[in-house]
């Protein structure tokens, strides 16, 4: 009779199965190990080995990539234990967004108004010309 598996080996997962999760491959883990984001729980027989826990980190992570934030400022909120240090991450990432967003939106609107200039030739439009040299159009670096 086979013996069934203690209830902290049911919640161990493989580096594949933890890739599995989320539609990822697993050298994407071994980078964010390597880049201190997350880490095995233990290995065994030298293969890594990762508690369910580690479900919700890899998903911040995937949730904080795909709203632009870099693997470093990731590092720094997950690897405190500060609240108010995670608070400022995302706060600074929120700030450099705000930013981003009055750039695109001062694009957006010099498109629309060439899209819709009512002078044949946009170029020569003294609205556009203003609107070109404004700073809410610069893209700062």
């Amino acid at each position: 009779m086979k013996s069934s598996p203690a209830p902290a080996e049911e919640a161990e997962l493989t580096i594949g199965e933890l890739a599995a999760e989320f539609g990822l491959a697993t050298h994407v883990l071994r980078h964010w190990e390597s880049v201190g984001l997350i880490r095995p729980d233990r290995r065994v027989n030298g293969r890594r080995r990762y508690t369910r826990a580690q479900l919700t980190r890899v998903a911040i992570i995937m949730r904080g990539r795909e709203v632009g934030i870099g693997l470093d400022q990731l590092r720094l909120m997950l690897g405190t234990d500060d609240a108010a240090d995670r608070r400022a991450v995302l706060q600074r990432h929120r700030d450099e967004l705000d930013r981003r967003i009055a750039v695109a939106t001062a694009s957006r609107n010099l498109l629309d108004h060439a899209l819709d200039c009512p002078v044949e030739d946009f170029l020569q439009c003294p609205d556009f010309q203003r609107l070109v040299q404004g700073p809410g159009c610069r893209l700062d670096p």
